[in-house]
């Protein structure tokens, strides 16, 4: 008998609901090269608010990673939530890519929209994106916000055993997941605590509905990350950065963020959300709401670097910062 009830398409159409109810709406943009970008955008923009955009990372769709913090940011700014490309309804006939060339779609877009400053976060593969703008675009990014993305990886990293995975195509097959199985084991990698005991035709229904579309196109993507990736080339940007981190991110490990800071320098902060993994904005939703909140809201009016950094270290006493 056919299944007549997918519950991951319902919970699709209630993310579709909820960010309609949000003040959003859906518009998919022709860039003019046989690219196509789908992008959550304001229903009516306000000019006098700041710019927010919100990458997401491998998963479902933009939906998905931010429908538990949407309420948090659009009575402030005015808020863009896109599909990267080969996620959700966009995609290109284009051959590149490279998280560059996906920042470079995603600044054509949101220059399409009218906007041409804004505030930025990217949840690991969309901090890779949301990165590549920073060092591109350094005058149209203000502030970012970087959670679990191994910018600074490189590709001996593989061969070296810093990832728990032995070579490109285990990762691929975790992070694209075509079974249930794979599925339980990506949960496994991303959670402290993942789900038990949830029935296989869940899972089943998941991959069926998200997994599916574009699977070599996302394996190229995986690919493009590591190779001849070499923290010496990597730019250094120098907008206010905000790094937040799960102390036992399986996906990309720990020493990936401290790196990170290091290679930011000055200009950043990291924040290690404790047992917390990969799934950091997922697992602990509420804290790492809280510390967005802190850097681009309380904290925005700061005049310098420094004065930032103070502030928001006075608001999380008691947390693990480095």
């Amino acid at each position: 008998m056919a299944r007549c009830f997918s519950f991951t398409a319902y919970r699709d159409w209630f993310y579709r609901y909820s960010f309609a109810k949000a003040g959003l709406r859906a518009l998919s943009s022709n860039l003019g090269d046989g690219t196509i970008m789908h992008c959550w955008v304001p229903r009516i923009r306000k000019p006098s608010k700041p710019n927010l955009l919100l990458l997401h990372g491998f998963g479902a769709n933009a939906m998905w990673q931010y429908g538990q913090h949407l309420h948090i940011f659009t009575s402030r700014f005015n808020v863009y939530v896109p599909d990267l490309l080969f996620f959700g309804e966009s995609y290109t006939s284009r051959p590149e890519r490279t998280d560059s060339f996906q920042a470079q779609c995603v600044m054509r877009l949101m220059e399409a929209h009218g906007v041409h400053r804004m505030n930025l976060v990217g949840i690991s593969y969309g901090g890779f994106v949301g990165y590549s703008m920073a060092a591109q675009f350094q005058e149209k990014i203000e502030r970012i916000v970087l959670c679990c993305a191994g910018v600074c990886l490189e590709e001996k990293d593989m061969d070296t055993g810093l990832f728990v995975v032995p070579n490109l195509d285990e990762a691929a097959s975790i992070l694209l997941p075509q079974t249930a199985e794979k599925l339980r084991e990506l949960m496994r990698f991303s959670f402290v605590k993942p789900a038990v005991g949830v029935p296989s035709f869940f899972l089943t229904d998941f991959i069926d509905v998200m997994c599916t579309d574009y699977v070599k196109e996302k394996k190229e993507l995986i690919q493009a990350i590591l190779h001849c990736r070499n923290l010496s080339v990597l730019p250094k940007i120098t907008q206010p950065t905000l790094i937040i981190w799960g102390e036992k991110d399986q996906i990309f490990p720990l020493e990936l963020g401290h790196r990170l800071h290091r290679h930011v320098g000055e200009t950043s902060r990291l924040v290690i959300i404790k047992n917390a993994g990969h799934a950091v904005n997922l697992e602990k939703a509420k804290e790492f709401a809280k510390h967005l909140k802190s850097f681009l809201i309380d904290s925005a009016s700061s005049p310098s670097p420094g004065s930032l950094t103070d502030a928001i270290s006075d608001k999380n006493k008691g947390r693990t910062f480095h």
